[in-house]
């Protein structure tokens, strides 16, 4: 699945869909990558302040990498998007 991100709140929703993808639980997630499951848990719910080294943790959990993409090529408006 492609995820397109345009918003910091949209990282946690992301990340626990591929948790529930690979029927992961928090625990389980904590414990494959060194991340306490409260931070995961914050992540999932909401939270948008979190280490990159965290962010890229559990991207590895989930066999994804972070592809930054030319809005033109996405056909995404990032602009229309309030930080």
């Amino acid at each position: 699945m492609v995820y397109y991100i345009q918003d910091a709140h949209q990282i946690g929703t992301a990340l626990k869909n591929l948790r529930l993808e690979y029927k992961l639980t928090q625990k389980e997630v904590a414990e494959k990558t060194g991340v306490l499951p409260k931070t995961i848990s914050a992540i999932e719910n909401g939270n948008t302040t979190f280490k990159i080294e965290t962010f890229m943790r559990l991207l590895q959990a989930y066999q994804q990498v972070m592809v930054l993409e030319n809005n033109e090529i996405a056909e995404i408006d990032i602009f229309q998007t309030n930080w």
